[in-house]
């Protein structure tokens, strides 16, 4: 059987590299980490590949794979935020698309959002009874 240890990243496919990066980093507040150059497109015609280093792991996005295409049915990453009403108020101020409204579970919050490409992403907030909850 094989020992997995952690997940090493989750990647998103993009079209567009500089539109993709301009939403996580600037909208979402992510820090790139680059591996080349050519990678640190503003044109959005180069190919590459980003990955931004979150506490509990690696997210990338990448437009080198022709056949792995953006989808909104696709896998989802849920990233953990501290207020989630406060979030989509920013969001909407830039006019990024809502899928779900926010939606209240017995142990947290969560809404959809789109990124340019119409990925899903999940904002999620653990509730202060959440027995993982951290401040």
């Amino acid at each position: 059987m094989i020992k997995i240890k952690d997940i090493a990243f989750t990647g998103y496919p993009v079209t567009d590299l500089a539109k993709a990066r301009h939403f996580y980093e600037n909208i979402l507040g992510l820090t790139a980490k680059v591996y080349s150059e050519e990678e640190a497109c503003s044109t959005g015609d180069e190919k590459g590949w980003i990955e931004y280093e979150l506490p509990s792991g690696t997210f990338a996005i990448t437009n080198v794979a022709p056949d792995w295409k953006p989808s909104t049915s696709g896998p989802s990453i849920a990233l953990e935020v501290a207020d989630i009403n406060s979030a989509l108020q920013d969001l909407k101020k830039n006019d990024v698309p809502i899928a779900l409204e926010p939606f209240e579970s017995p142990v947290c919050f969560f809404a959809v959002i789109l990124d340019p490409d119409k990925n899903s992403v999940i904002l999620h907030q653990r509730k202060t009874t959440h027995p993982d909850y951290t401040d």
